[in-house]
């Protein structure tokens, strides 16, 4: 599928053995930001973008035209946000995950932010069915002034049996790293530079191996495995302690203060779900501060009404924007 007319390369990119790939930089040019270069391939592509706002950020919306991630099935999310730029980026539908007997489904997710970039990813709920393997690796490299907020909700798809984990195994790893100010955090390179993380996935190399003279600095590291036949009793004490559904939600940014923290945690509190708060990551990394959410629920909208009100609050608190309302139904 060719990029988009006013940004397509003059070349076009080898066969990547993706199963889909998505390739989106967006920029901002006059308090109004856009996507400055869009590619994708396969089974991901983009709704036309839509502004929620005055604010100036633009809402892309990932669209999986197959439905579902099947066995051996890869995919590639290669997002980049330029300075000064935001973007809210969602799903137009849950994630699904079905028998994969060829091997675990993936998703490799890679995100570069500049000086005083915003990224909220609110996707919909991923649902992993009976006899389905999954695995996701999110990796972010984010300039200090940046703001990132990634959220996430698992939920055990229906099986015959009424078994709620009925599937095979659930493996979600996230990396943060922090980059020097002044570094360089996007996708735009120069002809004749090195490939893009997204492509180094492509080729087999690992991005988060810093390249020569760079110095990033991990923030945090959030992993979550779940493999219900090795568990025993899954729904049990001392794991999902009688819920069904669990969620993610970290949020990187230098504004972290013990003041928003208090907020943050008044909305865990308040909210219908069984979850945890916690200041997170490996320090302060060139003064970016990390807060995770852990949740346990029995549905799904309850854990995404925790998420949003975490965003709202964020939303409102830092840039004074509304609600995030992404009206898909």
């Amino acid at each position: 599928m060719p990029e988009t007319p006013a940004t397509a390369n003059t070349t076009t990119p080898p066969a990547s053995g993706w199963a889909g790939q998505l390739r989106l930089t967006v920029a901002a040019r006059g308090g109004r930001s856009y996507a400055a270069r869009q590619f994708h391939e396969g089974a991901l592509r983009v709704l036309r973008p839509h502004y929620l706002d005055r604010s100036g950020q633009v809402t892309y919306t990932v669209v999986n035209p197959g439905g579902a991630y099947f066995g051996a099935d890869s995919y590639l999310l290669d997002v980049a946000v330029e300075r000064d730029a935001s973007l809210a980026l969602t799903t137009q539908s849950a994630t699904k995950v079905y028998r994969t007997p060829q091997g675990p489904a993936s998703q490799e997710m890679i995100v570069r932010l500049g000086p005083g970039a915003v990224l909220e990813y609110v996707p919909d709920q991923l649902i992993v069915y009976r006899g389905g393997s999954y695995i996701q690796r999110t990796r972010v490299d984010m300039d200090p002034t940046a703001s990132l907020l990634l959220a996430e909700v698992v939920t055990p798809g229906w099986s015959p049996s009424g078994e709620s984990f009925a599937y095979d195994e659930l493996r979600m790893r996230t990396e943060v790293r922090v980059l020097p100010p002044g570094a360089p955090a996007s996708s735009a390179a120069p002809e004749g530079a090195p490939p893009s993380p997204g492509a180094q996935v492509a080729q087999g190399v690992d991005p988060a191996v810093p390249a020569a003279g760079a110095r990033p600095r991990r923030l945090v590291v959030d992993q979550l495995r779940i493999q219900p036949d090795a568990h025993g009793d899954i729904t049990g004490t001392g794991f999902m302690e009688g819920h069904s559904h669990t969620g993610q939600l970290l949020i990187a940014d230098a504004r972290l203060t013990d003041e928003v923290y208090e907020l943050l945690t008044a909305a865990v509190d308040a909210s219908e779900t069984r979850s945890g708060i916690t200041r997170a990551g490996v320090g302060e990394p060139y003064g970016v501060r990390c807060v995770c959410v852990r949740s346990l629920a029995h549905s799904t909208q309850a854990i995404a009404a925790l998420h949003r009100a975490v965003v709202d609050l964020l939303r409102e608190h830092w840039r004074g924007q509304p609600p995030l309302n992404l009206r898909k139904y």
